[in-house]
């Protein structure tokens, strides 16, 4: 009943989606719109993705834009006459090109861009920190500013400006996100209010395992904000984050870089790109990383390859493939108690537990195929992602502190998980026109297994106790400690399947209007084998995520957007570590979101976004007020904010990228671990991050950070605060040659004392010290 129930609203949704326009088989009788089509290439007759096409009406001030895709092709719809007609993209020079346009087209417009020169005089503009269109919020290439959706994009440019390690580093500088301790061996974020370990993406394929991701092969980051189920599934009930790593091109490239600094850091990372004749390029990005920490005794190596192959199989078809090998060990370190609502006032760098018995290890194998095939005006895509994770960790956890401040509870566990993913993803996209409005039409659908092995021991110091009391001044220990299983550790088997279909419509109704809608079913299959007891358990969801999106432009550059959509978080939660009789028989939490927003590209080169939104989370687990031992879900959470983003350059010397963000994220009904009117843990009031790269001379560049945030609280009970503060950081580039680069990047150059994050009210992680790293990057 529930599947007809669901199939009968998908039927009819559909249909709504279609009645904007008129029935396929109408659209294709219509005369279309003449449109502009044409092919950009390089001189080895490669294909050029991302180029930008503008045509300016002669005599008017009338101007129409596009991008390539990845076969460098492009479609620009006009109106008759004449036309000057701009391409321009990243390290080719720009031209420009007069055409008269009839109304029955003009054919197929090949055209050739030069390399752009080198001279022995190096002439330097600011970093670009701007990316004008993206894949993964509409799996169509879509400028940002036609998406009606917040989204902030990372290029590979800062985090190599900024010196950029990890995923935590990185949302430092986008608006509504801020990066969670995640028991210091994950990662984890919390956008919008909510948090989660598993909203995490590579190339729009799921990648949910809880690991610390490395940047060392990607492109740029994407965060996508707000519930976003109809292109990624279930979860995402505030964002995702999107990985879109290096590929093989055709232009070569050979770089290292080398990078050490405080705290015994050293790493080197490289990236080879060669293309091989006309069809085949292979491209091989490496890194290795040992660094110590201003934590006493903590300390990380780990190391990963990726090479990728490109094919073009003949002029229509592309074919990418792809291997990782990612190995990351580390210290656990779950940092410092709390006392009196506040952090400890113990020395930063003060390790509670045994450093010697405290270990992070992630092996990670991932490998991936994509096959991308045009058919006339027909788009067909296929991804498949295989991933392999061994994960565990082994830590000391303090505890609270006692009333006269000498002593500190101790306790201990280790926890394992194997999991095995195989997604694969195919998507059809092709266009057509009902009179003069434009279709852009995607249906697709996602299949996906896992299996996942869980395993946890509680510490039994010296053999027998499971906690310990401490020195508070002295917490560093080596006490014996045996790990076994207690009466409630984990020792379980998932498999979870997953089935999904997806249609979406983006319709130009106008030169003014835009529309973009959508809708999403997920069959999610859980089942979960206890190995402790034997209890054998399945639960079924049936997920319809519907997405729909008004864009009004009244002026090239400017676009005023709505936008609603929803998200589903199964019963098991974002890892379904684990599922009970009571559980399974819970309903989905569900995510609203409501928005509202402007985007406006102030000049080719420099975005400005802002937005407004409200985020409704729902059906949350509480306590029947009536009965204490049965759970209800009346509990529920919203999250006001607004947001504000810059990104690009301001000045050709001058390059920027951040924003501020306000969030209000409460309890609006009880929870099982809150009150109403709680507010939500590690989401403050106030975020504000600025980074800006300035040119000084030809030669010589200089970056200046600022990091502002409020205060907020470590845990939903609002009893233990985590102070604001402000950082400033620094850097300073040498262009030694055109193909030597070095730089020194300072880390809170003031020496503020701060505390980042947390995992409940005593394990609070502190801030660095300040500390120098320096880079050198060479190509050759």
């Amino acid at each position: 009943m529930l599947l007809a129930n669901a199939s009968s609203r998908i039927f009819r949704l559909c249909c709504l989606l279609l009645a904007a326009g008129m029935p396929l088989w109408q659209i294709q009788a219509q005369s279309p719109r003449p449109s502009l089509r044409g092919k950009v290439l390089d001189p080895a007759r490669a294909a050029i993705a991302d180029a930008r096409i503008t045509a300016v009406l002669d005599g008017t001030a009338s101007s129409f834009s596009t991008v390539t895709d990845q076969f460098g092709e492009f479609s620009l719809a006009l109106e008759p006459g004449n036309y000057s007609v701009t391409i321009v993209a990243n390290g080719f020079q720009e031209t420009t090109q007069t055409l008269i346009f009839t109304k029955t087209g003009s054919g197929l417009l090949t055209i050739m861009l030069q390399i752009a020169e080198q001279n022995n005089t190096v002439t330097v503009i600011a970093a670009d920190y701007q990316t004008v269109a993206i894949n993964s919020a509409t799996k169509t290439l879509t400028p940002l500013h036609d998406i009606p959706q917040s989204i902030t994009v990372v290029t590979q440019q800062q985090m190599r400006d900024q010196l950029l390690t990890n995923l935590g580093d990185v949302v430092r500088y986008v608006p509504g996100v801020t990066a969670h301790q995640g028991e210091n061996n994950r990662d984890q974020v919390v956008i919008r209010g909510v948090s989660s370990s598993a909203d995490f993406f590579l190339n729009g394929v799921r990648d949910d395992v809880q690991y610390y991701r490395d940047l060392y092969n990607l492109d740029r980051v994407e965060v996508l904000r707000g519930p976003n189920a109809m292109i990624f599934g279930r979860g995402g009930g505030g964002g995702v984050i999107n990985r879109v790593t290096k590929e093989a091109g055709f232009t070569p490239l050979r770089e290292i870089t080398l990078q050490g600094g405080s705290y015994s850091n050293k790493r080197v990372a490289m990236d080879f790109d060669q293309p091989f004749g006309r069809t085949t390029a292979f491209r091989l990005n490496g890194v290795y990383e040992n660094s110590g920490s201003f934590r006493d005794s903590v300390g990380l190596e780990r190391y990963g390859i990726d090479p990728t192959l490109t094919i073009l199989a003949g002029k229509q078809t592309r074919i990418t493939l792809a291997y990782e090998h990612f190995r990351d060990n580390r210290t656990a370190d779950r940092g410092i108690p709390s006392f009196s609502g506040l952090p400890a006032d113990t020395n930063i760098s003060t390790f509670f537990g045994n450093p010697s018995d405290s270990r992070v290890r992630a092996l990670v194998n991932l490998g991936w195929v994509a096959i991308e095939h045009q058919v006339g005006g027909l788009n067909i895509r296929n991804r498949t992602l295989f991933g392999a994770y061994d994960r565990a960790y082994q830590n000391y956890v303090p505890g609270a502190v006692t009333g006269d401040k000498t002593q500190v509870v101790l306790s201990a566990y280790n926890n394992a998980t194997g999991r095995l993913n195989v997604f694969n993803q195919t998507d059809l996209t092709f266009g057509g026109s009902t009179g003069r409005i434009r279709h852009t039409f995607l249906a697709g659908a996602e299949i996906g297994r896992q299996l996942t092995d869980n395993f946890r021991n509680t510490g039994f110091f010296n053999d027998t106790a499971t906690s310990i009391l401490v020195p508070y001044l002295n917490p560093t220990i080596s006490t014996p400690v045996t790990f076994r299983q207690n009466a409630t550790d984990a020792n379980n088997h998932l498999r979870t399947t997953i089935s999904a279909a997806y249609a979406q419509d983006q319709i130009d109704l106008s030169k003014h209007v835009q529309l973009v809608a959508g809708l999403r079913f997920d069959h999610f299959d859980l089942r979960y084998l206890n190995n402790r007891n034997g209890d054998n358990l399945r639960r079924i969801d049936n997920l319809i995520s519907p997405r729909v999106g008004l864009v009004f432009k009244p002026a090239t550059k400017l676009s005023v957007y709505g936008n609603y959509s929803v998200s589903y978080l199964p019963s098991s939660g974002d890892q379904f570590s684990s599922l009970t009789t009571i559980t399974q028989q819970v309903k989905p939490e569900k995510f609203n979101n409501y928005e509202m927003g402007v985007k406006w590209d102030v000049s080719r080169s420099l975005a400005l976004t802002t937005a407004v939104y409200r985020l409704d989370r729902k059906n949350t687990r509480a306590t029947d007020p009536n009965d204490p031992t049965r759970i209800v879900q009346t509990g529920s959470q919203r999250t006001n904010g607004y947001e504000i983003g810059l990104n690009g350059n301001i000045t050709r010397a001058w390059g920027i990228a951040g924003g501020y963000a306000y969030q209000d994220a409460f309890i609006t009904s009880a929870t099982i671990a809150a009150r109403p009117g709680a507010q939500v843990a590690q989401v403050p009031h106030h975020n504000f991050s600025l980074w800006n790269n300035y040119q000084i001379l030809s030669k010589l560049a200089a970056g200046l950070g600022i990091i502002h945030r409020s205060d907020m609280f470590a845990a939903v009970d609002n009893t233990v605060r985590l102070p604001g503060y402000t950082r400033a950081d620094a850097a300073v580039y040498l262009f030694l040659t055109e193909r030597l680069r070095l730089q020194a990047n300072v880390e809170n150059i003031l020496d503020k004392r701060y505390y980042v994050n947390a995992d409940g009210n005593n394990n609070i992680t502190p801030g660095s010290s300040r500390g120098v790293r320096v880079g050198l990057t060479a190509r050759f």
